[in-house]
């Protein structure tokens, strides 16, 4: 017989989704109402300025799509790039990889900036890949690599860009509410994040915000973007102005009821305050770490304070530990991804997630597994 589904609660320590506090659980039991009720209107009003807020940004533009981080990443590649475009793109881990599969997909020419797993994306390289290319339409990166734990040098990526007049695409995933990101004063074209790392929100929803710059080069598209569904140019008649919006598609209401929560409770902290937070409880999970003789795959100058990727001592059953960290402990660690798979574990410290007594727990944990 089939009964209703009831979870055993875990401590979220994984690469996402991060625990999701009582207060954005209570969000999503409120009454559910229409999608074009003036309530929810309202609702989505307040949702666009937490996230110019959270996004550091004044862009019109800004708005919660209806669908995970992947779907944003798309959103921003079917919506700026088209067949035969050159666009430098990134890789330095997976989700750089999802990049380049992107724009493979829409008929236009990856031109590939690789660097080493667990390295930030060379300011270097990119600058010899722009000299070499001057014909790119778009330099698209991963501000926060969530496979390695790396964090990019946005702010002098995106000022190379400007110099060379091509749009950047930002994969912010990872470092939206967890470290310093500002959109407008580090001049970022298009941006993409997710609703269940940082920000402590339920899956499912993609932040995105777009610059004039880059809603001008929607608006002059030669073709159709060839998705319906996350065509931007179709959506923000339902996002933007007053008064009667058009229908689009039915939105998730109560998980947008979960995200207002979560941006206001990001607003209600601090933007500021919550890096300073993610920064000082990485700084004690280091030393804790480094206590129990496991080391950092990250150099300490690019290190993530969210998504810690360590290195799995010689020796130790990558899946046995983390298994028993959930069946011992209810405590989930992420498993190192791609040519990591094996050799890393990958520890969040994110939003809700991001408290003493998490990385109290986690260190006991370890040394009781590994012990």
């Amino acid at each position: 017989m089939y009964e209703s589904f009831n979870p055993t609660p875990r401590t979220l320590m994984g690469p996402g989704p991060s625990n999701v506090s009582p207060r954005v659980l209570g969000a999503l039991a409120r009454p559910t109402v229409g999608h074009l009720d003036p309530q929810f209107i309202g609702l989505m009003d307040e949702i666009k300025q937490l996230l110019q807020y959270a996004f550091c940004t004044k862009n019109e533009f800004t708005i919660a799509l209806s669908a995970p981080g992947s779907a944003g990443m798309e959103a921003c590649i079917v919506n700026l790039i088209e067949p035969n475009d050159k666009v430098i793109v990134c890789i330095n881990g997976v989700f750089g990889s999802r990049l380049k599969e992107n724009v493979e997909r829409v008929g236009a020419q990856p031109i590939v900036v690789e660097d080493k797993w667990g390295d930030p994306v060379s300011v270097e390289k990119v600058s010899d890949a722009l000299s070499a290319h001057p014909d790119a339409k778009a330099l698209a990166f991963v501000h926060a690599e969530t496979s390695t734990g790396a964090r990019s040098d946005a702010k002098s990526l995106c000022q190379l860009a400007q110099q060379y007049d091509v749009l950047t695409i930002v994969d912010a995933v990872t470092s939206l509410g967890g470290n310093e990101l500002r959109v407008d004063d580090w001049g970022i074209d298009a941006i993409y994040s997710g609703s269940q790392k940082c920000l402590s929100c339920v899956p499912g929803i993609s932040p995105v915000s777009f610059s004039d710059k880059a809603v001008n080069v929607l608006k002059q598209r030669t073709k159709k973007v060839p998705s319906w569904f996350l065509d931007q140019s179709l959506v923000m008649d339902y996002w933007s102005g007053e008064g009667k919006r058009s229908y689009h598609h039915t939105a998730p209401i109560n998980s947008l009821y979960a995200l207002h929560e979560s941006l206001l409770m990001l607003k209600q902290e601090g933007l500021e305050q919550a890096w300073q937070r993610h920064s000082q409880l990485h700084k004690s999970l280091h030393k804790g770490l480094t206590e129990l003789g496991i080391d950092f795959l990250v150099d300490e100058n690019y290190r993530l304070p969210q998504l810690n990727s360590v290195i799995i001592p010689e020796g130790v059953d990558d899946t046995h530990v983390r298994a028993t960290l959930l069946n011992k402990y209810n405590l989930e660690i992420g498993a190192g991804l791609g040519q990591l798979a094996g050799k890393t574990w990958r520890i969040g410290l994110m939003g809700t997630t991001a408290q003493a007594q998490n990385i109290a727990l986690l260190l006991a944990a370890l040394e009781d597994v590994l012990g």
